[in-house]
């Protein structure tokens, strides 16, 4: 039955009100009819509402699922809105079993029930569509600075209104040391991120985040805004200190001096704004090592070694330098760390020569007894920075033939013997790996005899012997079945020990 109603002259005027789309108010006041109409006809019913978008006119449908036959005396589990495949079949033979029938029943007015549901579900719908808006508009804004005044100041951190009906949330982990905000207190922070969460869209804002720093010298260094130079890294220790890296391609222009402008007063701007957060600007260059090297300064370094393996670097600074180049609580050389992605280790450089004199002595040993070289030999090597036995084994032979002194007989004797010791010591490893566990050595009836013969077939330990059968057993060893048997349940009686 269709009822004519003004819904067409509704919908057009809540969606100019609210800036909400007319699709977004019908689907609302569907559901609002549908939530009428299950009052009329009973909770637990389905129903669908169809507005006709044009007109205003709806009809109203019960909707039926068709199920498969229960089994015998078994009823549906949802009684009010499924139906049988067989009972569907008395009027529709093709039915399938997934289906659904819908039988039209007479409209529920557009009364004061359903005007209240439908404006309930009109506010939440509009709710949404705002936060969806709002959430879509500043979603281009994510990694830039933003500024807003502060609402409130809530227990889970600073309210900020935006603009626009948008809130950010700027937790208080996220703030500098020392700051506090009261309401209508203008701030500037940096938009990490929009999260979904139940109340819809947040809108994550931060104050401690290394994108703020690199957004302020966009907008104090207009070189660095044009791109003429870049920012390769950031490393902040918020409201305290803070380093970056900057080059530049352009070689006319000193992108250092840039950054800090005249008298200081670009890199000054940066600092107010953190909180007077002290800025240091170094020159970025690929060589990690230079890098480190302008990172630490104006320490003065008198040494770096370089561990590739492990991304680390022993930097030897003077001993007046020392305090300097570690800084406070590590600070200094924590963020040149952060900065160059090395793993940074400070020493004296007497700790330095000290620590050389050792390695020096140690791998002297080393080439000595395990190459069978004179100390002279050795001491060469070394010299030419050779550290490992692998290196003198692998490397390239033109190399080491150009070492004054050494001869191609001499190097092809070098490299054979670095590559028999280092088989040697890769076999021993490899027995060393299977040797068993004492767990299964100290096992009653496992002599070390029986445990070696069992880890050579990879039955390494207790629980290894544990999972096998008494023929797996009688075909790696000389046991008898009885004897299989026992050591087996030898091995599981730790199993039910631990169940009781």
């Amino acid at each position: 039955m269709n009822k004519e109603i003004p819904l067409k002259l509704i919908v057009g005027t809540v969606s100019n009100e609210k800036g909400v789309s007319e699709e977004v108010i019908f689907e609302a006041l569907e559901a609002a009819l549908v939530s009428a109409t299950k009052k009329k006809y009973g909770a637990n019913i389905e129903a669908r509402v169809a507005i006709d978008r044009k007109t205003g006119t709806y009809e109203t449908f019960r909707v039926w699922h068709v199920v498969a036959d229960p089994q015998q005396n078994q009823p549906l589990e949802l009684p009010f809105s499924q139906i049988t495949i067989s009972a569907a079949q008395v009027d529709e033979p093709n039915i399938q079993i997934g289906a659904t029938i819908e039988e039209q029943l007479e409209s529920v007015e557009f009364g004061r029930i359903a005007a209240q549901t439908a404006k309930q579900v009109i506010i939440q719908k509009v709710r949404e569509a705002e936060r969806s808006m709002v959430a879509s508009e500043f979603k281009a804004k994510q990694g830039q600075l933003i500024n807003g005044v502060v609402k409130k100041v809530a227990r889970e951190g600073i309210i900020v209104d935006l603009g626009g009906n948008a809130e950010g949330l700027l937790k208080k982990d996220q703030t500098l040391p020392k700051e506090s905000y009261r309401p209508g207190d203008r701030v500037r922070a940096y938009l990490t991120e929009i999260i979904q969460d139940t109340r819809g869209p947040q809108i994550m804002l931060s104050r401690t985040d290394s994108g703020m720093l690199g957004e302020l010298f966009k907008i104090e260094v207009p070189e660095v805004g044009e791109g003429i130079i870049e920012i390769k890294a950031m490393a902040r220790d918020p409201g305290v200190r803070s380093k970056i890296a900057v080059k530049t391609n352009d070689g006319r222009m000193d992108p250092v001096g840039a950054c800090v402008g005249m008298r200081g007063a670009r890199v000054q701007a940066v600092s107010n704004e953190l909180g007077g957060e002290r800025v240091d600007i170094v020159l970025w260059d690929d060589n990690p090592a230079q890098l480190v090297m302008n990172a630490m300064s104006p320490a003065e370094i008198v040494s770096i070694v370089v561990d590739e393996e492990s991304d680390t670097m022993d930097i030897a600074v003077k001993d007046e330098y020392l305090s300097q180049a570690i800084g406070r609580g590590g600070q200094n050389v924590k963020l040149a760390s952060e900065l160059t992605g090395w793993t940074l280790n400070v020493i004296s450089a007497q700790e330095a020569q000290t620590k050389n004199e050792q390695e020096k002595a140690t791998l002297l040993q080393t080439f000595t007894e395990q190459l069978g070289v004179e100390t002279d030999l050795a001491e060469l090597l070394i010299a030419e920075g050779f550290t490992t036995l692998e290196e003198i084994a692998y490397v390239p032979l033109n190399e080491l033939l150009e070492i004054e002194g050494l001869d191609e007989e001499i190097v092809e004797a070098l490299r054979n013997r670095a590559k028999d010791v280092l088989l040697t010591q890769a076999i021993a490893h490899e027995d060393d790996s299977q040797k068993p566990a004492d767990d299964l050595l100290s096992l009653e009836g496992v002599g070390s005899e029986l445990a070696n013969k069992l880890a050579q077939h990879g039955i390494l330990t207790r629980d290894d012997l544990a999972e096998l059968s008494v023929d797996d057993i009688k075909e790696i060893t000389d046991l008898n079945d009885e004897q299989a048997a026992k050591v087996i349940m030898e091995a599981r009686a730790h199993w039910f020990a631990d169940e009781n």
